[in-house]
């Protein structure tokens, strides 16, 4: 799920960078420091939309360098247990499949996989099948699944998904048959 959150973040610059520039350099910082990023609590930082307030700087003692706390918004990515998401197969083998939903990393286990598929590790590239062979799920294909479970530690968010519900699997296939 996407959030548009206020958040904080504190900016270190050196003394070098002090000048008619200042601002705009806080502001650029800003951007490399947080975009991309994950926090355990908000999730995947994804684009600082507005900078709201950039406070006075305040000098560390003993280096030079000063702090400037900025307050900005940001949209955010957090899934959550329950949620249905589009991802992209990564890799598939025999005790599951890995996928990526934008910057989270999703295993699906065998286990949760419909029992009609099956691994096919004779095949280039690996892949499941169902026993009719009309529906294959292998890397770089679009898939539908379902959130299970997370895992959050201070750099990332790590998720367990399942095939094992109606409409999940094969994107393509699940649009063939809504269109019937």
């Amino acid at each position: 799920m996407f959030y548009h959150i206020s958040l904080e973040h504190e900016i270190l610059l050196h003394p070098r960078y002090f000048g008619p520039q200042l601002l705009d350099t806080v502001k650029q910082k800003l951007y490399t420091e947080v975009e991309g990023t994950c926090t355990g609590k908000y999730g995947f930082v994804v684009a600082v939309t507005t900078i709201d307030n950039i406070g006075a700087g305040i000098i560390q003692p003993g280096q030079g360098f000063v702090v400037y706390p900025v307050k900005y918004k940001a949209i955010v990515f957090r899934p959550f247990k329950g949620e249905v998401l589009d991802a992209i197969v990564t890799q598939v083998n025999k005790v599951g499949m890995f996928a990526e939903i934008g910057p989270l990393s999703c295993f699906i286990s065998h286990h949760s996989i419909p029992e009609d598929m099956q691994f096919c590790p004779n095949v280039n590239p690996a892949c499941y099948k169902s026993k009719e062979e009309d529906v294959v799920i292998q890397a770089d294909d679009e898939i539908r699944l379902k959130i299970v479970g997370t895992r959050v530690d201070a750099t990332g968010i790590f998720a367990i998904g399942t095939l094992m519900d109606d409409y999940l699997g094969n994107r393509i296939f699940n649009v063939v048959l809504q269109g019937i």
